[in-house]
């Protein structure tokens, strides 16, 4: 599977010469194609499997106590998971956008997280300007790009609340120098520096249980509204991610 420093790399073949994107793009999306035909075919059957497990403990709550179980009650969650954000990554460049009053936008995506702190020592602060601008975006994959950087934080948080005391996480939005800047920073474990060039890349993951496709997705969201998103991070001191959107844009 093509990860993004390749798709980079053809993205730039691609603005070469019409020619090159012409070709480029009908292998990209034969590419997809078969990557949504794979995830199809397995989703299907193991979406049988996952009901067929339910029914079983339904009717017989017993085997919850069988060896095992819960093991392969995970393992087939995990993989449903997987084929979910493999079919996210691999439409993330396709963009169904809606002009989208940001300010208000962010204000309900941060009540909404707010809400999974509840049960933990985190303390939360959003700063989110009252006029921000109307931008162009596709609301169901942004919110997922940045829900996805606020649960990174809070695990990253939560892995470290055994060494650290006031726990913080912080969620800024801010219009600045023709762009709109969204950071999402802790105080948490942060990231070792060897780790950083490879973050974004898919497959590529430090949790236990992680698929290794939520990074991935965000870059990809934000390079598709033609952003970028960064990372700076110190062993010990957490991780501030920045997605930037243009404020001026052009959806062609």
């Amino acid at each position: 599977m093509l990860n993004a420093a390749d798709y980079d790399k053809l993205q730039q073949i691609m603005e070469e010469s019409p020619r090159h994107k012409e070709v480029i793009s009908r292998l990209l999306e034969s590419h997809r194609m078969e990557i949504r035909a794979i995830s199809h075919e397995i989703r299907n059957p193991l979406a049988l499997v996952y009901s067929s497990l339910q029914l079983i403990e339904s009717g017989h709550p017993e085997v919850q106590d069988f060896r095992h179980w819960k093991e392969m009650r995970r393992d087939v969650e995990y993989m449903t998971r997987l084929l979910e954000e493999l079919s996210a990554f691999q439409n993330g460049e396709t963009l169904h956008l809606t002009e989208t009053p940001m300010s208000s936008y962010l204000r309900a995506l941060a009540l909404s997280f707010a809400a999974s702190l509840a049960d933990t020592d985190i303390e939360f602060v959003s700063r989110i300007g009252p006029e921000l601008p109307v931008l162009l975006v596709d609301q169901i994959k942004l919110r997922q790009a940045l829900l996805n950087l606020l649960a990174n934080a809070r695990d990253a948080l939560l892995s470290s609340a055994d060494m650290k005391k006031n726990l913080q996480l912080s969620f800024c939005a801010q219009a600045e120098s023709g762009q709109l800047l969204l950071t999402v920073s802790d105080n948490g474990c942060g990231i070792r520096p060897e780790d950083l060039d490879a973050i974004f890349r898919p497959f590529v993951t430090r949790k236990a249980n992680g698929t290794g496709l939520g990074l991935a997705i965000a870059d990809r969201t934000a390079k598709a509204h033609r952003g970028k998103l960064t990372v700076s991070s110190e062993p010990g001191k957490g991780a501030v991610f920045s997605l930037s959107l243009p404020i001026e844009q052009d959806p062609a």
